[in-house]
């Protein structure tokens, strides 16, 4: 038992526990030329424990280049998944989006076949069969905090192209991650129909929410049920120095001047971040600023940007990952009515 509850408190839909079985035990399903989905959005939310296992499986057996697979997923994820996968050549193709020095080296050496797509229409495209040879997806691997009664799918730490994924994947292996908190709760998710039955989306606020906390899954499609008790592995970012303090203190200073010339409110507009050392230093001198009430609607979540929300600096705001090199829960602070990711128009990220 884990100390944020067991795998039966987390599934629901009582039926699935029959399907309960270890990552090595799923290792029959895949076979060489698969085209995989896979959850995750930057090393957030990304499967683990499959993955893992199929990577030992291969260098046991020592099965390097023979056991390849097309991977879709809705950006980069953990290196101790794809980036391991790459150095034992078990990725032929790779969309949309990818980190890693292996993985990279692949690339250049021409062992992977890379499409690099903009992540905003990767999952767009992805929905609508564009990535395949008959538009649909093999087998999916989707991390989950919880499943509901109806099936439903209460995510973790990001929304990532599962929704799509619930569209065109024949099959799927859900990884219960009881390792973690639960984030049930914490998405908004719109499943959106396709041109021209599409509907338009009535949010005008950082803080509307105008889906589910859940992903709908058809129960019929999953094959197998694993536990899961690993910990999103964060990239690190260099420590902020001189450099990128001095930047941030320039853009604090450029913010108070646009709210004493009238240009911008008191709590100013809502804020979107990068990635990354210089962004993190930005976010961490509105922690440190004069600005109180900011809403926050962006890609992913850092570290600084957690440190808003404690201090009343943040509320509210929306992302598409949660992701922290800390030891905390990626979003722990954020537990509000506002969604932690979204999935608002098929794969656009706000």
């Amino acid at each position: 038992m884990s100390e944020f509850g067991t795998l039966e408190d987390r599934v629901r839909r009582k039926a699935l526990l029959s399907k309960v079985k270890t990552p090595e035990q799923c290792i029959e399903y895949f076979k060489p030329g698969m085209n995989l989905g896979w959850s995750g959005f930057t090393p957030a939310g990304y499967p683990k424990a499959v993955p893992i296992a199929l990577a030992d499986h291969v260098e046991k057996n020592n099965l390097q280049g023979k056991l390849k697979f097309n991977l879709f997923i809705g950006a980069s994820v953990g290196a101790e998944t794809e980036d391991r996968w790459a150095t034992l050549d078990m990725i032929d193709r790779r969309w949309p989006y990818q980190t890693g020095k292996n993985i990279a080296k692949g690339i250049n050496e021409g062992r992977i076949r890379m499409g690099d797509k903009h992540l905003s229409l990767f999952a767009q495209d992805l929905g609508y069969g564009f990535y395949t040879e008959n538009g649909r997806i093999d087998l999916a691997i989707i991390e989950v905090s919880a499943i509901t009664e109806d099936c439903g799918l209460a995510l973790t730490t990001s929304c990532g192209v599962v929704p799509e994924l619930m569209k065109v994947a024949d099959k799927i292996i859900i990884e219960v991650n009881t390792g973690q908190p639960s984030f049930e709760g914490m998405h908004d998710i719109v499943m959106c129909e396709n041109p021209p039955n599409r509907q338009p989306l009535l949010m005008t606020k950082a803080g509307d929410r105008i889906g589910t906390p859940y992903v709908p899954c058809d129960p019929d499609k999953i094959i197998a049920i694993v536990e899961s008790k690993h910990r999103d592995k964060g990239r690190a970012f260099t420590d902020m120095d001189a450099t990128s303090e001095a930047i941030a203190a320039n853009i604090m200073d450029f913010f108070s001047n646009e709210v004493k010339q009238g240009r911008l409110p008191e709590n100013l507009l809502p804020l979107q971040s990068g990635v990354g050392s210089i962004a993190n230093a930005v976010v961490g001198g509105l922690a440190k600023g004069p600005f109180k009430n900011l809403t926050v609607y962006t890609e992913v979540l850092q570290d600084t940007m957690l440190d808003l929300s404690p201090k009343a600096r943040a509320s509210p705001a929306s992302s598409r990952a949660g992701t922290s090199t800390q030891t905390r829960s990626p979003c722990a602070p954020c537990r509000s009515p506002t969604p932690l990711s979204r999935s608002v128009v098929s794969g656009v990220s706000p």
